[in-house]
């Protein structure tokens, strides 16, 4: 029941970057709230089975208290059935912490749970290319554009992520199907991502590119020498082939930055800031930003602190920030690329939270439940953990990692 368990957890985890642009109509829901129904339906009986669930380490702690005070602002909400809702979403999100620290056990699992994502990406990035193709795209000459049932700038991010962590996988993979995997990613997703137009998503890709350029290039003088003769070439396919329209408004990014407003976000954000002031300890209920804030059903808080202060106040500020640090803390457990790979997914992540509400996000607890795994790899396989992520240019053989540290 465990190995069935494993293998829907390695689906849910390629639905994830996907998942909004296969709905299956109300009541069943998105494919990856399938998949977590499944995946909850398979590893429940999986523990019983086994007598016993692995000890959860602090930031699956840390998770569940945030839940749980989530579950606690139901008592106090401003919006009871909006909250309501809310909290069955966490639930469904936040699980993800829990469900991939009991089911991977070894380097070799976290490996496939990052080809899973980055397989993931794959399709997000296709269908946002298919978007583009279509001949009424054509035909309106889109500016922006974005996979079905996706926001192009929610798109753009989770592209982002999955750049250092195909990096990661290119060096020591031994078969050429999961080295084209991992580096035909690369231009793949920066073309998607400049079809977004999405400034906020450019600019966490270039900070995500350049951890990518660094985890390639070390220990590889040919390997940057091939880089920098590719670069203008894929520069020019990429102007010939992204519209123009599209690459207009990511040049508008250093005058947005000097005196826009974000596009509408400074006033968002102020208003949200006037929202906290009223019930800055407690909050108004988790969900509750627009109704708080006063602002049209359809719009978003667009900063991750700023909505956790409104809708949990410090305290789910608190919580959070105490959840990143415990991230932060078992990505320096982890050694050489793996550790370099991860700061960067992390560092692109919070350049993300601070222009969207990436609370909410399936992708968001993913991301912490893979460093966390990592982390506590890190202390339990080091040695193992070093070979299947190994540096230089060393190919992974499964069969040759050591089984001690």
């Amino acid at each position: 029941m465990r190995r069935i368990a494993w293998y829907l957890l390695l689906i849910f985890v390629f639905a994830i970057p996907w998942e909004y642009s296969l709905e299956l109509g109300e009541g069943l829901g998105n494919v990856a709230r399938i998949a977590s129904v499944l995946l909850l339906l398979a590893v429940v009986p999986a523990v019983l089975q086994a007598g016993r669930a692995r000890t959860p380490g602090p930031m699956q702690w840390m998770v569940l208290a945030l839940f749980l005070w989530f579950c606690c602002t139901y008592f106090w909400t401003i919006e009871p059935q909006v909250t309501l809702d809310r909290i069955r979403a966490y639930f469904q999100e936040m699980m993800i912490v829990w469900l991939v620290w009991e089911l991977a056990d070894s380097p070799g699992d976290l490996r496939s749970l990052l080809r899973a994502y980055v397989a993931g990406s794959w399709v997000l990035a296709i269908l946002t290319l298919a978007s583009y193709a279509t001949p009424a795209a054509v035909a309106a000459q889109q500016i922006r554009y974005a996979a079905e049932g996706m926001d192009p700038n929610d798109l753009a991010r989770f592209l982002d992520i999955g750049f250092p962590l195909a990096a990661l996988l290119f060096d020591g993979e031994s078969r050429w199907p999961w080295r084209v995997l991992a580096l035909g990613y690369l231009p793949l997703g920066l073309f998607a991502v400049l079809l977004t137009a999405s400034r906020g998503g450019f600019l966490a890709a270039v900070a995500a590119l350049a951890g990518c350029a660094i985890l390639l290039g070390q220990g590889h003088a040919r390997r940057v020498l091939a880089g920098a003769l590719a670069l203008p070439a894929l520069a020019a396919a990429l102007w010939f082939v992204v519209p123009h329209e599209s690459l207009n408004r990511l040049a508008t990014i250093t005058e947005q930055m000097q005196g826009g407003d974000l596009n509408d976000r400074v006033n968002i954000w102020t208003l949200g800031w006037h929202a906290f002031t009223k019930a800055p300890f407690f909050g108004t209920g988790a969900g509750s930003f627009v109704s708080a804030a006063g602002l049209a059903p359809v719009d978003t808080a667009h900063n991750t602190p700023l909505t956790l202060l409104v809708t949990g106040g410090l305290c789910a500020l608190l919580l959070a920030a105490a959840i990143v640090a415990l991230a932060a803390r078992a990505v320096l457990q982890t050694h050489g690329p793996l550790r370099l790979a991860l700061a960067t997914t992390l560092t692109v992540w919070l350049m993300a939270a601070m222009v969207s509400a990436l609370e909410e996000s399936r992708t968001t607890w993913l991301l912490l439940a893979l460093i966390a795994l990592a982390g506590r790899l890190a202390v339990e396989q080091g040695g193992r953990l070093a070979a299947c992520f190994p540096s230089g240019g060393q190919i992974f053989d499964q069969g040759k990692v050591p089984l001690t540290q």
